[in-house]
């Protein structure tokens, strides 16, 4: 998943299941950039641990060295109980697609 470079709003299309049934694959959301997150938030996290990978996880707590982050899915989720803290990139706020609602 990447955001659109230069779009202060970046949509962002979900791919995988960490975070059903919040987010299901092919969903595509709106990142804000910038926003300070708050626990709870749905958030847009880049790893330390594997540089490149963006992931999508739901904010639990703020750590040393970035967010304690976690996946919605019961089944689990690779996040921060496996990689450890998460640099939050942005706040997702908005599902565009397949049916429109605000997630903050």
């Amino acid at each position: 998943m990447a955001p659109s470079d230069g779009n202060p709003l970046p949509l962002v299309r979900v791919v995988g299941p960490s975070m059903s049934p919040t987010l299901r694959t092919g969903d595509v959301v709106l990142v804000r950039h910038g926003r300070t997150p708050a626990p709870g938030d749905l958030v847009l996290v880049r790893w330390h641990a594997r540089p490149g990978q963006l992931s999508i996880k739901r904010a639990v707590r703020e750590v040393d060295g970035g967010w304690h982050v976690e996946g919605d899915n019961p089944f689990g989720s690779t996040d921060s109980r496996t990689l450890g803290a998460a640099e939050v990139v942005g706040v997702v706020w908005y599902r565009l697609w397949p049916r429109p609602r605000r997630l903050r």
